[in-house]
């Protein structure tokens, strides 16, 4: 005789999801305040709080956080893409790890946006009411490009969505 045996697991995507997620980019954003001097603290809360209504609304593309010079994204910039796990696991790291020793001088601190196809599928006047509820506004802008590349370091995950981290370095 032979026994089989299936597990079901459903998940619904909750605001407590979104907000374990956004804690962790905040807490990156607290490292980069130690290291570098940016962003202020109320801006770290503003940037939290928008993260949690895109990710519980499915609307979070990439966005992204550090310094540029010459509108280029220099080491140390944070970018962060959400992905659904579609039922897959992924990992949820610690946050942290960000290098300590940049070079920053004549660079200013900025962050970029992008929406996911979700965000996009909306009316425009869906889209507007969503964006007013976020506690700042953006404006459109080109997206900066990356003075070095990107590596894949840190995935925070929760109720089967993730963020993953990316890090720009410097080829020098």
């Amino acid at each position: 005789m032979s026994s089989s045996y299936s597990i079901t697991e459903s998940s619904t995507f909750t605001v407590t999801h979104a907000r374990h997620m956004a804690a962790k980019v905040a807490t990156d954003l607290k490292r980069m305040q130690r290291f570098y001097g940016k962003p202020t603290d109320e801006r770290i809360a503003q940037f939290e709080a928008e993260v949690v209504e895109l990710l519980k609304a499915g609307y979070l593309g990439t966005v992204s956080y550090g310094f540029k010079r010459n509108d280029q994204w220099i080491e140390p910039t944070l970018r962060y893409t959400a992905k659904d796990l579609m039922g897959a696991s992924s990992g949820d790291d610690d946050p942290g790890k960000m290098r300590a020793s940049a070079n920053v001088d004549g660079a200013t601190f900025h962050s970029y946006l992008t929406y996911s196809s979700a965000y996009h599928a909306l009316a425009s006047a869906d889209q507007a009411s969503f964006e007013a509820r976020l506690p700042f506004s953006r404006s459109n802008a080109a997206e900066p490009s990356v003075n070095g590349y990107l590596i894949d370091d840190r995935t925070y995950s929760s109720g089967g969505r993730a963020l993953n981290r990316s890090s720009v370095r410097s080829f020098s």
